[in-house]
């Protein structure tokens, strides 16, 4: 796969409107040569087109009767569900390949940030332990693109609600990480409500169970740690609204003229504020 010819393309600014996509930053996502960088290019895929290209890069065979089917019921699901299907074909193609860790490599590794989301499902179809998951889950969670560490995210997030104690053992030393988006992985993946995606009873109930990453993050000098960080609290103010108010106040207490603390305890208690 050349990615040479696409390189003045890589510093653009996504178009406004999906009409506005240039032609040329189109045929390059759609072949598996670029990321997208917004959601209008995202939403702009030719969905089987690419998909036939990445297995094409993997050494897949794109003509394949697994995913020919699978690309031409793809219009019966929804949008997000056809990436899950798209993902499920590729791996279930690899089963029987000689080379199947190296397969799964090149899609980890590949250009496109639509195939490592892919990528990042096949950690869900692995049946790997808890541990394991969150290893192989690891450099997605760290990806550069905004996209794949969602993705990262959401394919544990059943596994974590499953075994949830170890999970939050497990992820103690993520939240020490000196990579900010290893440790808001921890923090998101946590979020007792979170978006698009099954919420945590027991931490909507006893959010207190997460207090051990939270204590961690209550100062973190990333924004974007800092978001993630006041959106859990902001889920646990739903449920538990006197226990959020009373670890805001001790986290402002002990933080006195802290901003970074500030910041997250204004954003944790929005929902409350607005009561």
């Amino acid at each position: 796969m050349a990615t040479e010819g696409v390189e003045h393309l890589r510093q653009r600014k996504g178009a406004f409107r999906i009409a506005l996509i240039p032609p040329e930053v189109l045929e390059a996502l759609n072949e598996g040569l670029l990321e997208t960088v917004n959601l209008n290019e995202f939403m702009a895929l030719e969905l089987p087109r690419l998909a036939r290209s990445v297995a094409g890069h993997l050494g897949l065979d794109p003509e394949s009767e697994r995913l020919v089917d699978t690309l031409a019921m793809l219009s019966a699901f929804k949008p997000m569900q056809r990436h899950g299907h798209i993902a499920r074909a590729l791996y279930d193609l690899t089963a029987a390949h000689a080379e199947r860790d190296a397969v799964a490599h090149r899609l980890a590794t590949h250009p496109s940030d639509v195939a490592r989301c892919w990528a990042t499902q096949w950690v869900t179809l692995s049946g790997l332990p808890l541990p394991a998951r969150l290893q192989a889950v690891r450099r997605f969670a760290a990806d550069p693109h905004f996209g794949v560490r969602e993705m990262a995210w959401m394919a544990v997030r059943d596994a974590t609600i499953a075994s949830l104690d170890e999970a939050l053992s497990l992820l103690q030393s993520w939240v020490l990480d000196t990579d900010p988006n290893i440790r808001r992985f921890a923090s998101e993946l946590t979020r007792p409500r979170g978006v698009w995606c099954a919420q945590i009873e027991r931490l909507k109930a006893e959010p207190w169970l997460g207090l051990p990453l939270l204590e961690a993050l209550r100062a973190d000098p990333s924004r974007y740690v800092q978001n993630s960080v006041a959106n859990w609290l902001n889920d646990a103010s739903r449920t538990q609204p006197e226990w959020v108010e009373d670890i805001c106040a001790r986290w402002l207490d002990e933080h006195k003229g802290a901003p970074e603390t500030a910041y997250v305890v204004r954003r944790a208690l929005r929902t409350l504020a607005k009561r």
